[in-house]
């Protein structure tokens, strides 16, 4: 698996670094769900809970956008089917 690599602005400070690899990340949740996908192995009990519950809220998340989207696809179905109806 490649690594990606990441930066934070010089202007900011990171929120944590992987004490594993040494990459530094924005937010204290995109260090958990790093550590629980590249370093599953090295984790204790505390990390390997932070890492369940931050990628089932990020799991949540990505259902509610689908849902989201799903619903704009869908009026904008009806939305041009009307104005075909209309119009033709």
């Amino acid at each position: 698996m490649s690594q990606i690599q990441t930066a934070v602005p010089a202007d900011e400070t990171p929120a944590g670094e992987c004490e594993y690899c040494g990459q530094p990340f924005p937010t204290g949740k995109r260090l958990s769900l790093h550590k629980g996908v590249r370093h599953p192995d090295r984790l204790d009990e505390s990390e390997r809970k932070a890492f369940a519950s931050t990628f089932s809220a990020e799991g949540d998340s990505l259902r509610r956008l689908r849902l989201k989207m799903l619903g704009v696809l869908i009026l904008l179905y009806f939305a041009f089917l009307m104005v075909y109806a209309v119009f033709a």
